[in-house]
């Protein structure tokens, strides 16, 4: 049997590919929101420059191992996430570790950095990143019902637990899964906006009340793992939700323009909404998209 190094060229350029492209949305989104506000702001490659100086800088504070591990969670758990993720369809260079099952895998995998990083953020001592932890944590029990949801009516419908399956009945634009499922993918696309944490959902880390919550009491190369993590899970999270609604991309620039527009949709929520309280934003996720994804699950079963 010989070994595809394909593959494995794949495996290691996939998330450095993923943290440019979240680094850069990052950028466009700080860019986007200055104009918004009539701001020139930074430019988009601020970024890179942040992360990089982070990454030069050393951290004399010690709050216990944890503290240590909460990063390294984080960014393991954005990794995996990406690298069990189609990329792109139908391409061998960008398949990585799909198999059949494996977006039951992800919905799994997809809580392991926030759990960690929950751990990590409460051995520090500090006020903000506990209450950031337990916003985050009782939020998170808010979006992932409707989410979970969503998928799972998905899965009935195209009779696959695999990606690359259910990315396969979306042949065509016509047959994307937001046109097949209108109900299950506007439950997703709500909790959609909870994972990426843009306002009214940023109750966990609400700069002017917590100082940014969790990452409260890490600096350096700490905080710039974290950076790092959060750019790879941002990526993930919009393939993720391209491959299960969209049809997926059959090439980089699909990809991108996809994942852009995914991306936009939440940032521009987020600059026309004030910030949910903890309450506010559970009984809103527990309200309408719970009750549109059970009755998405409801067709889908009543159909066979």
């Amino acid at each position: 049997m010989s070994f595809d190094w394909i593959k494995l060229l794949g495996f290691i350029v996939t998330p450095l590919i993923a943290s440019a492209v979240g680094f850069t949305y990052m950028g466009l989104s700080r860019k986007i929101t200055a104009r918004v506000q009539n701001r020139i702001g930074p430019g988009i490659s601020q970024s890179f420059i942040d992360v990089v100086k982070l990454y030069s800088k050393k951290t004399a504070i010690n709050h216990g191992l944890m503290q240590h591990m909460g990063p390294v969670f984080a960014i393991t758990a954005s990794i995996t996430t990406l690298l069990f993720l189609p990329v792109i369809k139908d391409s061998i260079f960008f398949a990585n570790f799909s198999f059949r099952g494996d977006l039951i895998f992800l919905i799994y995998i997809m809580v392991f950095g926030q759990l960690g990083m929950a751990l990590g953020a409460g051995q520090t001592g500090n006020p903000n990143s506990a209450i950031g932890v337990s916003r985050g944590l009782s939020q998170m029990v808010g979006f992932k019902v409707p989410y979970v949801m969503a998928l799972v009516a998905i899965m009935i419908h195209a009779k696959s637990t695999n990606l690359q399956e259910i990315i396969a009945v979306q042949d065509g634009f016509r047959n994307w899964m937001v046109f097949q499922m209108p109900l299950a993918s506007l439950a997703g696309l709500l909790a959609y906006l909870g994972y990426m944490g843009y306002a009214p959902f940023d109750v966990p880390f609400a700069p002017a009340e917590l100082a940014s919550g969790p990452p409260s009491e890490f600096g350096g190369k700490y905080l710039a793992l974290m950076m790092t993590s959060r750019s790879i899970f941002t990526f993930a999270k919009l393939v993720l939700f391209v491959d299960v609604f969209f049809g997926g991309a059959s090439n980089f620039i699909e990809l991108l323009i996809k994942t852009f527009l995914l991306y936009l949709f939440a940032l521009f929520v987020g600059l026309v909404n004030p910030r949910f309280r903890t309450e506010q934003s559970i009984q809103f996720w527990w309200k309408w998209p719970t009750a549109i994804g059970a009755l998405a699950l409801l067709l889908v079963a009543w159909k066979g």
